[in-house]
Parts: C-alpha cells; sequence; structure tokens
C-alpha cells in the first residue's frame, strides 16, 4: 500500500486536526488605502476619470466590502481624484457600512428606482463630461449592468478596468502571500487527512464530505470547493456526475481549497490505491517532470506563455500529446489565484505577461488518459525577487506523496 493512504477511520483522522489560523492577519486599513492610492495614480496615468468597482472579488481588493454578485447593482465609484463612495439599494444600506473597511458615502436607491441612473448622475457631479472622458467598469460586471450604465451615460466612454485593478491585482504584497501560505498549508494537512482514511468500498461523497469537515477543522470554514475521482474518472479534470467506489488499484484525484480572509488555497494530489501497475507509475513519474519543468521555466521577465510551452515540451518528450492531444495536457497548465480561485494571468500561449515579482500561479500540467485514468499534481508557486518559489513542497514520489518517510 502507498505510504500514507489507508489506516484512519474518519473520526481518528479528524480528531488529529485542529485549527490553523492562529495569527493569521486579514488584510489592515492601510494595505486597502495604499491599494486605492496606486488606483488612482494609474487612473491618471491612463486618463480614466473613474472605475466603478462591482460587487465581488474588485470591490473586496480595493474595500474590503465583501460582497456577492447579484442582480442589485453594489459596488464602489473610486474617481482619479477625491474620495471613494458606495452604491447600494437603500434597505442593504446597513449592512454594507458594517462591512466597511474603507469609509466612504454609501448612495442609495429604492427598489422602483434605475441605480443605472443614480450612478451616471452622480459620476457628472463628479466628473466634467466630454465624449472623451472614459470611465472604467469592472471586468466582471454583467452585460445587463454595463448595458444599463453605457445607455444611461452615453456621453461618456465605458471601458473595461482591467488596466488599472488587474496589474494591481496581480502583484500580491507580503501580507496577501502571507494569508495564502496559510490557507495552502490548511488544504495540504487536509489533503493527507483525506488520503489517511482511503478504504476499499469508500465513495466520493463520503471523501468529499469529510474533506469539508476537515477544511472546518483548520481553517473554521468549510471547503470552497472539493473534486474526488477515483479510476478512469479521473481522466476528466473536472469530474464526472455520478459518484464512484473505491477498488484496489484505482487512481486517487482529489482536488480542493479553503479561504483564509479571502485568500484561497488549491491544491491536487493524484496516487494509487493499492500497488501502482507499471503504466500509472510511467504516468505520474511523466506528470511530476512536467511540473518541475514548468517550475523551472518561470523567470523573472519571461511571458507567461513559456511556463506552459516548457511542460508541453516535457509531455512530448516522453510521447504525449502534442498540444491539447490526449493522451496528454487537454488545458493550460496553470492560472492566477488571489481573492479568485482563477484569475489572470494564466500560464497558456497566448498570454505574454511578463512574470513578475508577486504574481501566484497554480502549476498543474495534468495528464489525461482516457478510459484508464487521470493524473494531477498541483502546486501553486509565487514569483519573488530571486525566482518561483513553491508555497507546498510538491508530491514526493507515486510511493510516498506526501513524503512521509
Amino acid at each position: 500500500m502507498t505510504l500514507g493512504i489507508g489506516g484512519s477511520t474518519a473520526e481518528q483522522a479528524l480528531a488529529r486536526l485542529s485549527d490553523m489560523t492562529h495569527g493569521a492577519e486579514p488584510i489592515g486599513l492601510s494595505e486597502y488605502q495604499a491599494r486605492i492610492a496606486r488606483a488612482q495614480s494609474r487612473l491618471r496615468e491612463l486618463d480614466i476619470a473613474a472605475v466603478f468597482l462591482a460587487a465581488g472579488s474588485d470591490l473586496e481588493y480595493f474595500t474590503g466590502v465583501r460582497w456577492s454578485p447579484s442582480e442589485r447593482l453594489v459596488g464602489a465609484l473610486l474617481p482619479a481624484d477625491g474620495e471613494l463612495e458606495y452604491l447600494a439599494p437603500a434597505f442593504e444600506e446597513g449592512t454594507v457600512r458594517d462591512f466597511q473597511v474603507v469609509a466612504g458615502e454609501i448612495l442609495t436607491w429604492q427598489e422602483h428606482e434605475c441605480p443605472f441612473r443614480l450612478l451616471v448622475t452622480r459620476l457628472r457631479q463628479r466628473i466634467p463630461q466630454t465624449g472623451r472622458t472614459r470611465i472604467g467598469l469592472s471586468s466582471t460586471l454583467p452585460f445587463f449592468m454595463a448595458e444599463g450604465i453605457r445607455q444611461a451615460g452615453s456621453d461618456y466612454r465605458f471601458i473595461d478596468a482591467a488596466p488599472v485593478t488587474a496589474p494591481l491585482r496581480q502583484r500580491k504584497s507580503p501580507a496577501e502571500l502571507a494569508l495564502m501560505q496559510r490557507a495552502k498549508d490548511m488544504t495540504l494537512v487536509v489533503q493527507q487527512a483525506a488520503a489517511s482514511i482511503l478504504r476499499e468500498g469508500i465513495r466520493t461523497d463520503e471523501v468529499v464530505e469529510f474533506i469539508h469537515q476537515a477544511h472546518r477543522r483548520v481553517s473554521g470554514g468549510g471547503s470552497v470547493f472539493c473534486i474526488v475521482l477515483f479510476g478512469a474518472a479521473s481522466a476528466f479534470p473536472h469530474g464526472v456526475k455520478h459518484p464512484q467506489t473505491l477498488k484496489k488499484g484505482d487512481m486517487v484525484l482529489i482536488d480542493t481549497g479553503c479561504r483564509l480572509h479571502s485568500y484561497l488555497s488549491d491544491i491536487t494530489r493524484s496516487y494509487v490505491f493499492g500497488e501502482p501497475n507499471e503504466r500509472q507509475r510511467a504516468i505520474w513519474t511523466m506528470e511530476k517532470a512536467a511540473q518541475q519543468a514548468a517550475f523551472d521555466a518561470a523567470k523573472l521577465g519571461e511571458p507567461c506563455e513559456a511556463v506552459d510551452a516548457a511542460a508541453r515540451r516535457s509531455l512530448a518528450a516522453n510521447g504525449l500529446g502534442p498540444d491539447y492531444q490526449l493522451p496528454g495536457l487537454p488545458h493550460r497548465t496553470g492560472h492566477g489565484i488571489g481573492l479568485d480561485i482563477h484569475e489572470g494571468p494564466y500560464l497558456v500561449r497566448g498570454d505574454r505577461t511578463p512574470l513578475d515579482v508577486g504574481m501566484c500561479f497554480s502549476n498543474e500540467p495534468m495528464i489525461c488518459v482516457p478510459g484508464e485514468f487521470g493524473v494531477r499534481l498541483e502546486d501553486h508557486f509565487y514569483m519573488s525577487e530571486t525566482g518561483p518559489r513553491w508555497f507546498t513542497a510538491p508530491s514526493h514520489s507515486l510511493d510516498d506523496p506526501f513524503g512521509l518517510g
């Protein structure tokens, strides 16, 4: 049996887990203020009069207000000069105020009123309008909201706010890196605990529930997401609709993560329940080599796509692919991560964003072998001043995936 796989009950494994949040501090007011100052400097540099930060991760990144997007317009108006203001339904004013970290006036609208007109009216009060005056809107703003704002303010030019927001969000601060490091430490512990409860006959949905409870033990919250796959189902990157039952010789793939003060983890482990066969051992070894090749290619100043290219060269050298052909890697090598589980830039052909200090990525060049199994080893790294650094140590070996020996 693979080292660390099986041998514990769920109760025993949960009892060994404890709260890992001690000392982890949320982002403070001074950092939010610094983010706003940098955004305003960039607005002036790009000659953009203001941005509307929509509910979701943009709003949270710049203001600390964590608000799930819905059909009601909620967000913040950030001008190139002057104070931030919030916009929300009148009945939500007290809740928005309670979530505020950065203080600001809250503009409200009643249910029968048009929030798009309210936003544009405030723009006209604060920002002189011409046909060339540009206003940025969060990239994630739903189309009907963006179009409603555009129609209400046809005398402005509305553009994607990404040139302002993305460069700031992509480069994580030391405080952000610390939260991400702790969240990933938590999930790696949970991954090890999940491996320990595997037994012949256990169902994937039982493991999913265990992982949710384990994340609650270590982080105070459950899993943000969880994929558990056995056998042939592990060849589907994001799973299948039906649960599977574990058998000897099955490849196991577990991909899960948690949230700590809004920052996310995302780690995948693949190993065999029982004795690996030669085919499984060979593919697992190719996967580990591709992951290492991607890491080695992550050099400051190089384009993100170079990392993806390195992983694919490694796989092709072992007879897999090429490109997205199977058996091989059917998706990008990695994604950015922070407040969103998937955010830019991406480790994929065509993304020429230069790798820079503070950028964080998954490294997961999964190998899919249709009808047999899949192997994904996913760890994350960040770009330091001296190059890439792992948040979590990659899987040690197929026989000892957690390095217990």
